[in-house]
């Protein structure tokens, strides 16, 4: 887990907001503070769709809505005269970008054994942070995913022209 201090806010809340920079994303939850407190749950609601759809992967690929289709709704909460108090963004790498980021770590570490390479953006009023995180499916001994998953979100910021400090 590393933490990294943007330096460069209204940039980054720029690639964050109005670009396909985090596409590659799902969200698992938002909350937005400001003149009220929104909460946003990402997960997939099951009782929305029939069980046919439910079962098909092109109808529902993921368990949580893509942040390309969450960022607009998000941006519009954000934007107007005064700025935020408070957000949170818990973000999830697209499952099939796992098996890329594997790569780097633990060769006898397979796919189905992660459940989430995470991202948490928060804003406390001041700062923005981001913070990695790997949850698995079961207790994994070896923790070089959780390496190379910081390195390859060092990189992204990098690749992506997002200014920041590691913590």
């Amino acid at each position: 887990m590393t933490s990294f201090s943007v330096t460069e806010i209204k940039n980054f809340m720029a690639k964050l907001l109005a670009t396909d920079c985090f596409d590659s994303f799902l969200l698992e939850e938002a909350s937005i503070s400001g003149a009220v407190n929104y909460h946003i749950d990402g997960h997939i609601n099951k009782e929305f769709y029939t069980s046919e759809e439910w079962e098909d992967p092109a109808i529902r690929p993921h368990d949580f809505a893509s942040w390309s289709q969450m960022r607009n709704i998000c941006f519009s909460m954000i934007k107007g005269q005064r700025t935020p108090s408070a957000f949170k963004f818990v973000l999830h790498l697209m499952p099939e970008y796992v098996p890329g980021v594997l790569k780097g770590a633990d060769p006898s570490l397979k796919p189905e054994q992660v459940k989430a390479l995470v991202l948490t953006v928060k804003y406390d009023g001041n700062a923005v942070t981001i913070v990695t995180g790997t949850a698995f499916t079961s207790f994994v001994m070896d923790k070089t995913l959780d390496a190379q998953w910081d390195k390859t979100m060092r990189q992204f910021l990098t690749k992506k022209g997002i200014a920041c400090l590691e913590k």
